[in-house]
């Protein structure tokens, strides 16, 4: 079975988009090895996103470059859900499945979609809702040399909330963008 994974790219201050979800800053990013992305959109077989980013990527899709347009510059296929309260307005897109339901729901029914394959979150929100519920697998990071100073932070938790994560791998392939993989730090309460 596969994992559920939270994968992005984030600003060194903690900004997984700036405002308005924009997505040019990621020029800034360093570029990954050769093969690193399809490497990367192979072990995914189903994306979570959620509304707002997948709103933006539509109303700014002749603003963004190669990269930032589509889901691993193009080299992804699968599934997408969009988590919303209001499926029936995205009824019609192409390639997406809207879905109005709690996380725990939405990422059930994509672990039986991906088989051996990745469940990959690509919002902040989601993830944080994920991570109520202790459903992330591992966490993907990679960064770019570049401050925001605002946007969609990567983990906005209002009074604060401690995850713990340990570092499980490197991405040798690409040190500059600093990759790190990681998982949930679980707490164990066996007697």
């Amino acid at each position: 079975m596969g994992k559920v994974t939270w994968g992005f790219t984030c600003s060194i201050d903690g900004f997984i988009a700036g405002p308005g979800h924009d997505m040019s800053w990621m020029s800034a990013a360093e570029p990954l090895a050769d093969g690193a992305i399809e490497r990367m959109a192979g072990e995914v077989a189903v994306i979570i996103s959620g509304r707002d980013g997948y709103d933006a990527a539509q109303a700014q899709r002749g603003e963004r470059d190669e990269l930032t347009s589509e889901a691993y510059g193009g080299a992804w296929s699968g599934t997408e859900f969009v988590l919303t309260h209001r499926p029936e307005e995205l009824a019609d897109a192409p390639n997406v499945t809207a879905m109005n339901c709690d996380i725990t729901e939405a990422i059930g029914r994509a672990l039986d979609i991906a088989g051996e394959r990745n469940v990959q979150i690509i919002s902040a929100d989601i993830a944080r809702q994920a991570l109520e519920h202790d459903l992330i697998d591992e966490l993907q990071v990679f960064v770019a040399p570049v401050f925001l100073g605002d946007g969609v932070r990567l983990f906005d938790v209002p009074g604060g909330r401690r995850v713990d994560w340990e570092l499980v791998d490197t991405c040798d392939d690409s040190p500059r963008s600093f990759g790190r993989i990681y998982r949930p730090k679980r707490t164990s309460t066996g007697a």
